[in-house]
């Protein structure tokens, strides 16, 4: 009996990447989505799908006893919330679904910069979930992604029509992205075979703030500046796009530490194909 995969998060940018390579290799996939209303698209690419709560362990705990092999994500909290606490609590639940499911290999994604503290959003989660792994009785890889060149997608409307690039980050700084097609490809492949431990993944070379703005100037045929938002600024800023008072700490908190040097910078990372031009043109295309 063909292997069954088990895709978390198979509607966002990562999730679906790594479903899309996984069909592309003939596998079986089982996608998870929390809206049945996206059931039938999931479907049309060639996936089974379960519809489930990562909040609801139980619920979780049955759609992972259907299959083998599991891509690990977990979905970012609303940034109206306290994302830091909604994100453990997410955590916890499908960490406690993984208990006596039967699977027997996990592939998850965390990120660059994983480290141990709290109110530093993803970089202190993320770093709780890979120690966690640590104890389960799969085989498990984890997949430490770069800066998401997604990321920037919230930036193209403003970019359009004002010809500014908003940023937390000094123009030139400059640190490794990737794009979600890339991660995707490599959790598949991680999927598919055995390699266990720590794999870097990031773009065909790091890239800044004012990189990025060039590559929209490009793309959309009109200049645009990477304006920086100065630090003192960043709470307040971020708090006027909607987040909320102690999401926007961990956000800030979260950037300075990038600041200061946690990317990693690892001698060996798995590099994906997408440039940032090509994926800044693909995404003003659509």
């Amino acid at each position: 009996m063909a292997e069954t995969f088990i895709v978390l998060g198979a509607t966002g940018h990562v999730g679906s990447a790594t479903m899309r390579a996984l069909l592309a290799a003939g596998e079986r996939v089982l996608a998870v989505t929390r809206d049945a209303g996206k059931r039938a698209g999931l479907e049309e690419q060639g996936a089974e799908v379960a519809v489930a709560d990562v909040h609801d362990s139980e619920a979780l705990k049955a759609v992972f006893r259907r299959g083998h092999r599991l891509f690990l994500l977990n979905p970012p909290a609303p940034p109206s919330t306290d994302t830091d606490i909604e994100e453990r609590k997410g955590m916890a639940s499908i960490l406690a679904a993984i208990e006596n499911s039967g699977l027997e290999r996990i592939v998850a994604l965390s990120t660059y910069g994983a480290q141990p503290g709290d109110r530093i959003g993803d970089l202190g989660v993320l770093y709780e979930m890979e120690q966690a792994l640590r104890n389960v009785p799969a085989s498990v890889a984890i997949v430490r992604a770069a800066y998401y060149m997604s990321n920037w997608d919230m930036a193209l409307e403003t970019a359009k029509a004002e010809g500014k690039l908003p940023t937390l980050y000094p123009p030139d700084f400059k640190l490794p992205m990737v794009a979600p097609e890339d991660i995707g490809r490599v959790a598949a492949r991680l999927l598919r075979d055995d390699r266990t431990g720590m794999h870097h993944v990031e773009g065909p070379e790091h890239y800044s703030s004012a990189d990025v703005a060039t590559a929209f100037a490009e793309a959309l045929g009109r200049p645009v500046e990477a304006v920086q938002t100065p630090p003192e600024r960043w709470v307040a800023s971020l708090q006027a796009a909607g987040f909320s008072d102690p999401a926007a700490e961990s956000m800030a908190a979260m950037t300075k530490l990038t600041l200061e040097g946690s990317p990693e910078n690892p001698e060996h990372p798995i590099r994906g194909s997408v440039t940032l031009e090509d994926y800044v043109a693909q995404l003003a295309a659509r």
